[in-house]
């Protein structure tokens, strides 16, 4: 049997840590065959963003189509985007193949600004992000930041997080939203799909090679919607399958990303 299809529409990083490159690698470890649509190509090294140039929204359609026309796909993740007209390009593209009793799995991690502080969609976009892509969505993962941002509510306690989060599956989407920017030794993550509320709870790893986990989570977790898995149970499986990479990695050091430093294949 031919292995599963997982379609990656995200930004290049250079230094291999996060974006279309983390994703790649995330997909071969979960066994399935990973295409890709670039949408910016960044200038990224351990330290930062150092340049992007957002690939042209006519150039992005045109690798959308050529993907799905001919390979199609089983799952789909959605990263950076960076410009509103090619969030438009990327939501009228996954149209047909997010409607209907035949959707395909889509998982968008809204991606706004780099680790570092850099800007990855502009602020104009955001707007259309929720109101174009979003609602297409099976499962939206932001961190806490850009929940904050997506729906302009504070994220501070444990209610204003579930809050936020409910505020944004009233799109019609699932919503994890990811702990990892909150203090203290331990992390929840929150997953909220209708009326079911599901905490993932796990401690903080020490390490610096964080970098590209928001954009590993993701995709982890459309691998494993190609694969199959419930969404809970993909959730589920793709924490697990990131504590695992940030546990391999060196507690010390200026690395990229966990993933550089050999995680064994998902299960």
């Amino acid at each position: 049997m031919s292995p599963p299809r997982v379609l990656t529409i995200a930004g290049s990083d250079s230094g291999g840590g996060a974006g279309l490159q983390a994703d790649l690698k995330t997909f071969a470890a979960h066994g399935v065959y990973g295409m890709s649509v670039v949408t910016a190509v960044t200038a990224q090294n351990t330290r930062g963003v150092l340049a992007v140039h957002e690939v042209p929204a006519g150039v992005v359609r045109a690798q959308l189509g050529a993907v799905l026309d001919d390979l199609g796909a089983d799952a789909i993740k959605v990263g950076m985007l960076a410009s509103g007209d090619t969030v438009e390009v990327v939501a009228r593209g996954l149209a047909a193949v997010t409607e209907g009793a035949a959707r395909v799995p889509l998982v968008v991690d809204p991606v706004l600004v780099a680790k570092g502080g850099a800007p990855l969609l502009h602020e104009d976009a955001v707007e259309r992000l929720r109101r174009e892509l979003l609602p297409r969505a099976t499962l939206v993962t932001p961190n806490l930041p850009e929940a904050e941002r997506l729906t302009g509510m504070p994220v501070a306690s444990a209610a204003e997080r579930l809050a936020a989060a409910r505020s944004l599956a009233a799109l019609g989407c699932a919503v994890l939203l990811k702990g990892g920017h909150d203090g203290g030794g331990e992390l929840v993550d929150l997953l909220v799909d209708g009326e079911r509320v599901e905490r993932f709870v796990h401690p903080r790893q020490v390490t610096r090679h964080t970098h590209g986990t928001g954009c590993t989570l993701s995709a982890a977790i459309a691998a494993r919607l190609a694969r199959g898995e419930a969404l809970a149970a993909a959730v589920a499986g793709a924490v697990d399958y990131v504590q695992r990479a940030l546990a391999a990695a060196p507690g010390l050091g200026g690395g990229h990303g966990p993933l550089e430093h050999g995680v064994p294949p998902a299960p």
